[in-house]
């Protein structure tokens, strides 16, 4: 949604594992808010703090809204949940609506989840959304048929 605690966890997680792949070069990862509210702004302290304690880096992210030319340039672009998924849908043109996913449909379980905001909460949600994202970027490196690194 504003692209300091979720998306850029993402971001973060899955450039780690295609760095560790080799592929860090060749792949490009990127993330966007749907709303600009924190434009500009690097992501939550907490979020850093957590990732940080999992061998990620997110040094050099800045929050950003997504933009129109996004759709036609990354062929696959992921919500964390329900809700900005269906915002995504409004502003995605037609051409490029295949490409709109929920991240959690990559994850181990048989029904796709959402990647809960962990803005409001403790240090577990924090937590919480790393183990959802590392499992969701394993699946989808495993969807592409691309080994699978170690946990950071």
């Amino acid at each position: 949604m504003g692209n300091i605690c979720r998306s850029p966890t993402a971001q973060s997680v899955m450039h780690h594992k295609l760095q560790a792949l080799g592929l860090g070069s060749q792949v490009q990862v990127d993330s966007a808010g749907t709303h600009g509210y924190h434009v500009g702004s690097a992501p939550d302290p907490r979020t850093q703090a957590h990732a940080t304690k999992r061998g990620y880096d997110m040094a050099g992210q800045h929050a950003r809204q997504i933009e129109q030319a996004d759709f036609a340039r990354f062929d696959l672009i992921l919500a964390m949940d329900r809700a900005n998924l269906a915002r995504l849908r409004q502003v995605c043109p037609a051409l490029h609506q295949a490409k709109l996913h929920l991240l959690g449909e990559y994850g181990p379980e048989q029904e796709p989840f959402e990647v809960p905001d962990p803005y409001d909460g403790g240090a577990s949600g924090f937590e919480r959304v790393l183990d959802l994202i590392e499992q969701a970027c394993d699946g989808l490196l495993a969807r592409l048929k691309l080994p699978v690194p170690p946990p950071a």
